[in-house]
């Protein structure tokens, strides 16, 4: 049996980018159309309807709490995809930085796999279409490259 390859478009999945989606363009000028001086209250509104995005506010990183260098926001994408790496890394198809080659724990994998499933069903009719796409496609991918690594460590410990 071939192994799957890794996961390719992470960023994609993450943004929902693979699909073509709309988005919103929002006046920032200082100015009216006629040339005059907007008012406060104008720039505050447009402000606020920004930070709602279908229905729900959106999650801005606090300006006195910076993220560490070099590591992302954190938000639901990067959460999930964490999570996915994880199992990844316990499925033995990516290589731990630390521990050298892949190496297999299939118990720790499918826990991985449960807290994104249960991750999932607690937030279902609460995620954005994006977000649902991403954590569905990713366990349906996670669930069976777990499958073929559990049919093939038993193929192997059959042969020994």
């Amino acid at each position: 049996m071939k192994p799957r390859p890794a996961v390719r478009n992470l960023h994609g999945m993450a943004t929902g980018e693979s699909k073509a989606t709309g988005f919103i363009i929002t006046d920032r000028r200082a100015f009216t159309d006629g040339g005059e001086a907007r008012q406060e209250k104008e720039r505050e509104k447009e402000r606020e309807s920004e930070v709602e995005v279908q229905g729900r506010p959106s999650r801005k990183p606090l300006a006195d709490d910076p993220s560490p260098a070099g590591l992302p926001v954190v938000d639901f994408h990067t959460f999930v995809l964490s999570l996915g790496s994880s199992a990844l890394l316990h499925l033995g198809e990516l290589e731990d930085p630390d521990a050298g080659p892949p190496q297999k724990d299939l118990p720790l994998a499918k826990h991985t796999i449960d807290i994104l499933a249960m991750l999932e069903e607690k937030t279902k009719g609460n995620l954005t279409a994006a977000e649902a796409k991403l954590i569905e496609s990713l366990l349906y991918d996670l669930r069976l490259r777990f499958v073929e690594a559990k049919r093939s460590a038993e193929i192997e410990d059959q042969l020994k």
